[in-house]
């Protein structure tokens, strides 16, 4: 079974990595111009940046002061300054010029930070938003081990391009063109030797620039897979041990963790190729410059102050050009490790907005129909699941499925609470379609028991009240109370501020189905879902888990899941489905008196253990 699910994890892997190579070829032009969308995030602090992109200039201008300083220094002492300063003149400027600086970088710091801070924690929340709105099926697609990595791999990138990289990039155009525009003006002969090479830097940044987001993108995405198989491994440690499959599980691992490392040094060499490619290249313009200065020197064209500034602007230059490559080539990563984010925000969700639900005051406890209902799953729409489903559900009456595995039973409750929308046929309430009513306001008027409760990682108090967050504390006990779950909760030292651990690990099964029960309870729903709340418990324990749920059946309607057919004899109605098709309906006894009928088969196997071929 552990092999059977190792295989088709990897199946689903390689579709996945298939899909993103397909994405991968459509790269063009304007799919990195659609990279502005992040931006939309950064315009409530426009003026930060505005200010921020201000200093910056000032910043970088202060800074191109302090070459021509040094020159002049050269100058004054040997007596050829054009200008009436002397040596504490000098001084007395650059330490005025130093303070500024200072004082300047740290507001644009500042500035900068607001904005990639803000910013970024805006996308974390409107991602954060989106998921939450997303429909089941998404995740059905997308792994939470791949999600996890796209809110936090990636948007570390996206803080990185913000944060530092687009602030750096600008910093260097200003002062490449500052510093070109001094020396076209000073020594216009050794500025046309140095802009010749330009071309080609600009020509190798191209072509090694695609090369290197294409492998941040591959990286980013390898790492994504590891994180997948390191969640879904500590998700399932049971099984893990259970099968006894460590080394497995390692070797996956292992085997994921060097596939990055491949890929990083991959990058790692690309990124040094180009490091190299722009060095080689400035460092000989640098002194091919130099010594064409040094010569206009020897013909007293050019001071010895005047050269010192040259060489400075020009080292200066070519720290630009090459810092441009690298924050060019950050800037591609950050967009190749962001697509993935942009993706998620594009997609349609179930509603747009995040809000606090209210219960509105439209009935939604009448009947319940569905009317010649065919459903298959989008991902299997060759496998029919439902197929011509009818029946109803009167207000306040106790209705059970029964049927084999896959008969539909999960796959109508999903239906029901709207998990998926693309059926054929007819589901009312009352007489209206529910894809009529506003989704979030039609949700809130059900309530559903899992058979496998997940209690989220706090108290038993903030695991109750999730069913309605301002419920008072004796509206909490008295859930508790009725849910038979007092009892137990009292006896622990914290009471209700007992944590439950990861999933309610910290709890007995029995125990979780009480606080879900509990939860229910404080919902107050008009129409409740058990899915089989009984099926994994114990004796003992499942007496008073029954009894907690007739509580909270009592004047509901209430649409139960069930294989314990022991469960629903007193039920109103009992709904038999097999291969998606309803077979009969009726009460226990109705049902029990059908000869050959496929209830009668599976109550003789319960209730006598006798063989019985279903």
């Amino acid at each position: 079974m552990a092999f059977r699910f190792y295989v088709i994890l990897r199946s689903v892997m390689a579709r996945r990595k298939d899909d993103d190579k397909a994405l991968r070829g459509k790269m063009n032009r304007e799919s990195i111009a659609k990279a502005s969308y992040i931006f939309k995030f950064i315009s409530p602090y426009k003026w930060y940046l505005i200010f921020g992109m201000v200093l910056l200039f000032l910043s970088s201008g202060l800074f191109m002061v302090f070459p021509f300083l040094a020159g002049e220094l050269v100058d004054i002492a040997q007596g050829n300054s054009e200008f009436e300063f002397n040596m504490q003149d000098i001084a007395w400027v650059l330490v005025g010029l130093l303070v500024a600086q200072g004082l300047i970088s740290y507001f644009r710091v500042t500035f900068f930070a607001q904005v990639s801070e803000r910013g970024l924690a805006d996308i974390r929340k409107a991602l954060y938003d989106k998921l939450l709105t997303l429909p089941i099926f998404f995740f059905e697609d997308n792994r939470v081990g791949e999600l996890v990595s796209r809110i936090s791999a990636d948007i570390e990138k996206l803080y990185s391009a913000f944060s530092i990289t687009i602030a750096e990039f600008v910093r260097q155009i200003i002062i490449l063109v500052l510093g070109i525009v001094f020396l076209a003006i000073t020594t216009p002969r050794l500025a046309g030797v140095m802009l010749l090479t330009f071309p080609v830097i600009v020509i190798g940044a191209m072509v090694f620039g695609r090369n290197i987001r294409r492998l941040s993108k591959e990286r980013q995405e390898q790492i994504a897979d590891t994180n997948n198989i390191l969640s879904e491994t500590l998700q399932s440690i049971a099984t893990v041990k259970s099968f006894v499959n460590e080394l497995l599980e390692s070797t996956r691992y292992r085997k994921s963790t060097d596939e990055v490392v491949r890929i990083s040094l991959t990058y790692a060499r690309g990124r040094a190729l180009f490091a190299v490619f722009i060095v080689s290249i400035l460092f000989g313009c640098v002194f091919f410059i130099i010594w064409q200065g040094a010569l206009m020197v020897q013909n007293g064209t050019l001071t010895a102050g005047g050269l010192i500034s040259f060489v400075s602007y020009t080292a200066i230059i070519g720290g630009a050009i090459a810092g441009l490559g690298n924050f060019y080539t950050e800037l591609l990563g950050a967009l190749g490790a962001t697509e993935r984010v942009r993706a998620i925000l594009r997609e349609e969700g179930e509603f747009e907005a995040i809000k606090q639900v209210e219960k509105s005051e439209e009935n939604l406890a009448a009947e319940i129909r569905f009317e010649d209902v065919h459903f298959s799953y989008p991902s299997r729409p060759d496998v029919k699941v439902l197929n011509g489903i009818s029946f109803q559900v009167q207000p306040g009456q106790q209705v059970a499925l029964v049927g084999a595995s896959g008969a539909g039973k999960s796959t109508l409750f999903q239906l029901m609470l709207r998990f998926y929308d693309g059926y054929e046929g007819k589901i009312l309430i009352g007489d209206k379609e529910i894809q009529d009513v506003e989704l979030s306001c039609y949700r809130s008027h059900f309530a559903i028991v899992p058979q496998e409760v997940i209690l989220f990682g706090g108290t038993i108090r903030e695991n109750i009240a999730y069913g309605k967050q301002n419920a008072s504390e004796e509206e909490i006990r008295a859930a508790a109370e009725q849910a038979n779950a007092w009892e137990f909760i009292e006896r622990f030292p914290e009471g209700m501020d007992t944590i439950v651990g990861e999933r309610g690990v910290r709890l007995s099964g029995g125990q979780k189905q009480r606080i879900a029960i509990a939860r229910a309870i404080l919902k107050d729903p008009a129409i409740l879902l058990l899915d089989e709340a009984t099926s994994s418990l114990d004796a003992e324990s499942e007496q008073v888990v029954q009894a907690a749920l007739n509580n909270l059946m009592k004047g509901r309607t209430s649409i139960i899941i069930a294989h314990r057919l022991a469960t629903i004899r007193d039920v109103d109605e009992i709904i038999v489905m097999e291969h998606g098709k309803v077979v009969e309906t009726g009460t226990h006894e109705s049902l029990s008196a059908i000869e050959n009928g496929l209830y009668r088969s599976l109550a003789r196997l319960q209730f006598s253990g006798d063989p019985v071929e279903l």
